[in-house]
């Protein structure tokens, strides 16, 4: 059986658990301006480009900037993560077993890259070759863009690299481009179909679990 060529990670959600970071930043901004805001609301979210957020929160009442809107969500997640780094269960280990087996790592996330960088740095040192940032595409998750770019960075075809996805969004991403796309459902349900991979955690997950995806898709 052969590694995948690369592994093409999201962050938000899949890497580490800002969602909840997200939603409370939009929370404050939004009551801010007394505006109501929900978590079903912030749900809504999960896997969309900052602009796209901006956009939506505009519409609810939001009378700023979408830029406006995006920097100051940034601020208040960067502090966070600057406080607590939430990784999910399992990613850091499923991480380190990848970089040691050889096999490079590309960050392909929405959030912009000043926040994504604070992420990487909190990861052990040499975990991520690339990243594509979203403020660093012209058209965000679910377009395939992203994961083409993640690719591209490698100079590889998607189709030998593996995609982790949590998001709606961002599984389409993934899947759009050709990638070999797990989903890791977290806040938001999947929806199973045929083909479709679907993991519950990363939790116990090792390189043998790439390879044979990788062997299966390959014959």
């Amino acid at each position: 059986m052969t590694n995948p060529a690369a592994v093409l990670w999201d962050m938000d959600g899949t890497l580490v658990d800002t969602e909840p970071y997200w939603i409370r930043a939009e929370t404050e901004l939004m009551n801010a301006h007394g505006i109501d805001w929900s978590e079903e609301q912030g749900l809504e979210f999960v896997g969309n480009d900052l602009l796209t957020s901006a956009a939506m929160m505009q519409k609810a009442g939001l009378d700023l900037p979408a830029p406006v809107i995006v920097d100051t969500l940034l601020d208040e997640v960067v502090s966070q993560i600057e406080e607590a780094v939430p990784f999910r269960p399992g990613a850091l280990e499923f991480l380190d077993a990848i970089v040691t087996a050889g096999i490079p790592c590309v960050m392909v996330t929405m959030s912009y890259r000043r926040l994504a960088e604070a992420v990487i740095a909190a990861c052990p040192e040499n975990s991520f070759v690339g990243l594509v940032s979203g403020d660093e595409v012209s058209a965000g998750k679910p377009d395939p863009e992203p994961y083409l770019k993640g690719a591209g960075l490698l100079g590889l075809e998607p189709g030998t690299c593996v995609a982790l996805e949590d998001s709606k969004p961002g599984l389409a991403s993934a899947e759009a481009a050709g990638t070999i796309a797990i989903g890791v459902p977290h806040l938001v349900d999947l929806e199973a179909r045929e083909g479709r991979i679907l993991w519950s955690s990363l939790e116990g997950r090792t390189v043998a679990d790439l390879r044979e995806l990788t062997s299966r898709l390959s014959v």
